[in-house]
């Protein structure tokens, strides 16, 4: 007997999909595509903002790391054996003449020439930007005659750090002299006819030589590089400014000093560059030199930039300045602000 299929049984088993049925799987598929971009565009933002924050702390801590080792090395001077005498008051120290006062024994030079003894030991620093950072012009110590440059004050801070540098403090050539923040060679400066001390008896005078570092820090670009950066220029050989870490938009200084007051004891407080030459109890030194010489902090705060926008509305992009200010970002950049304190140990 010959089992037949029912014609519209047959004709229910070959039907296709509805179109509410369609519309439905399309609706569904849909949502699943529009979650899966969803979710692919958000892990990538995030990655994008992970990497640029990575990036944007690896500069951060370059930055610092550089400055605070310059700072460490602030009128670096160590004692020499068989030096002067540190108890002919004329002869000052056992330390080189670099941090002594003008020497009053006969026959005193210093040579090249062109090299004089610095009334600044340690530090300086600007509200603003030295006069002459961009000049090309190199000389052993211009820290005397240096100007900051009017009109700068809203600019970012400038520092100029001083010490004795030598082959085991700075990176030495291939030729073992030592060099500026650059790696430029560093000019060797012999001071003649200082006497020096053996078992308590001055000898003759024999030759002392001796390098310095001048460092400056400031903020700055240039046509090759156009984003901020932390840029040095030393004293070494014909230097010009170089940046050293990029997207580096601000640097704050303030500087812990100490008071010269009867009345007032210990640190005045930390001020900025220009403050420290207005300051009440300060005022009554005799130079700017001296007024440098009473600090013994630094706080540094840089603030750093993304490389690229990475954030998606002008809310988001505002950020907390060096004084703590919520500031509106000009464009869709991270930023966010780092600081740290260091002691002058010199």
């Amino acid at each position: 007997m010959t089992n037949r299929q029912h014609p519209r049984t047959q004709q229910q088993s070959v039907r296709g999909f509805s179109l509410i049925e369609l519309m439905v799987s399309l609706t569904i598929g849909l949502i699943i595509a529009v979650a899966a971009v969803s979710a692919y565009l958000g892990a990538a933002s995030a990655g994008k903002m992970a990497e640029a924050q990575s990036r944007m702390n690896e500069a951060a801590q370059a930055a610092l790391a550089i400055l605070t080792q310059q700072l460490r090395m602030a009128g670096n001077n160590p004692k020499r054996a068989n030096r002067v005498d540190a108890s002919t008051p004329t002869l000052a120290s056992l330390r080189n003449p670099v941090y002594m006062p003008t020497p009053t024994y006969a026959g005193f030079s210093v040579s090249p020439s062109t090299y004089t003894l610095s009334n600044f030991k340690f530090i300086r620093g600007c509200t603003g930007r030295f006069g002459n950072i961009t000049s090309t012009t190199a000389t052993i110590d211009t820290l005397d005659t240096s100007t900051c440059a009017a009109g700068t004050s809203t600019l970012p801070d400038s520092l100029a750090v001083i010490y004795e540098a030598d082959r085991f403090n700075t990176i030495p050539t291939t030729a073992g002299a030592p060099t500026d923040c650059l790696g430029n060679a560093l000019t060797t400066i012999t001071a003649n006819n200082v006497p020096t001390i053996v078992g308590g008896t001055v000898t003759t005078a024999t030759p002392v030589t001796f390098t310095v570092a001048e460092n400056r820090f400031f903020i700055g670009t240039s046509t090759a590089i156009v984003s901020p950066s932390l840029y040095c220029k030393g004293n070494g050989g014909a230097s010009t400014a170089q940046p050293l870490v990029e997207n580096i938009e601000d640097m704050r200084l303030t500087y812990g000093t100490l008071s010269t007051s009867a009345t007032v004891t210990g640190v005045v407080g930390y001020l900025r560059a220009d403050q420290i030459l207005s300051e009440p109890s300060l005022a009554a030194l005799t130079s700017d030199a001296s007024r440098w010489k009473k600090v013994i902090a630094v706080r540094i705060c840089v603030v750093v930039r993304s490389e690229a926008p990475v954030v998606d509305s002008a809310a988001s992009a505002k950020y907390l300045d060096c004084e703590g200010n919520l500031v509106s970002a000009p464009d869709l950049r991270l930023r966010r602000a780092y600081s740290t304190t260091v002691e002058l140990r010199n």
